[in-house]
């Protein structure tokens, strides 16, 4: 199945007012080539309204979103809130917040739920740590991972992708070989059509983990590889739009 390529920046906790430019410039970029790359931007929240009205039809998203759709949750951001700050997408389960906020897959699982009941669209990120690769057990633990995270319903091709990010990749410039990035994303093919049936054939796969213009065109190449999360390459037009012009190509 022919799956249109999606590239997405993560700028994780980067970025001002000053950097409203940067966002311009990979937009810009974006609108060249239209038709051969979808391409989206999560930003830190403080700058989704402000990113969202500077480059008006271009992707801008969130890095996480609350469960509940509104409460006494200090310091969360629900559903409403994302969309009237003019956000389309949202990360959930990065494993930033698996681990620092100790979030499990039960809610990791209702949080993609209350952001495809909203309309948002959803990028769910997977992945196993070193310990585990190097036990052996990398394909177990990031599928069971993923079959635990999928949303209830409600998940489709259009409006949900997978990022499978290598915990121990990330932000290292280690990159696992070509081998295993497609055995990897073949096991997360299999499991979503397992969970989702014809849809999961199109749902996105995409990798992360230390993705660069140096490298990304031999990862787009890979099998079932539909894309990829992109982290600190993708804070300047000058580093990321060579990575959308690899998926394009």
């Amino acid at each position: 199945m022919s799956r249109r390529k999606l590239v997405a920046g993560n700028w994780k906790m980067h970025g001002t007012s000053a950097d409203l430019g940067e966002v311009r410039g990979i937009a810009e970029a974006a609108r060249r080539l239209d038709g051969q790359v979808d391409v989206a931007l999560c930003v830190p929240a403080t700058l989704i309204h402000r990113a969202a009205e500077g480059v008006p039809g271009f992707a801008i998203g969130a890095q996480d979103i609350h469960m509940a759709d509104k409460g006494a949750h200090t310091g969360d951001i629900c559903a409403a809130m994302l969309h009237d700050a003019g956000a389309r997408l949202t990360i959930v389960g990065h494993s930033e917040r698996r681990d620092a906020h100790r979030e499990d897959d039960t809610t990791v699982r209702a949080k993609a739920e209350a952001a495809l009941r909203s309309g948002l669209k959803v990028i769910l990120c997977v992945g196993e740590s070193d310990a585990e690769r190097d036990a052996g057990r990398a394909l177990e633990v990031v599928t069971a991972q993923l079959r635990a995270s999928l949303p209830s319903e409600g998940a489709t091709a259009v409006n949900f992708a997978v990022a499978y990010e290598p915990i121990w990749a990330i932000g290292t410039g280690k990159v696992p070989v070509t081998h295993d990035i497609a055995e990897m994303h073949a096991a997360l093919r299999a499991t979503l059509v397992e969970a989702l049936g014809e849809e999961g054939a199109g749902v996105r796969l995409l990798y992360g983990g230390s993705v660069k213009a140096s490298n990304a065109a031999e990862i787009f190449a890979v099998e079932d590889v539909d894309g990829a999360l992109v982290g600190g390459a993708s804070l300047t037009a000058a580093d990321f739009v060579p990575i959308v012009e690899a998926a394009a190509a």
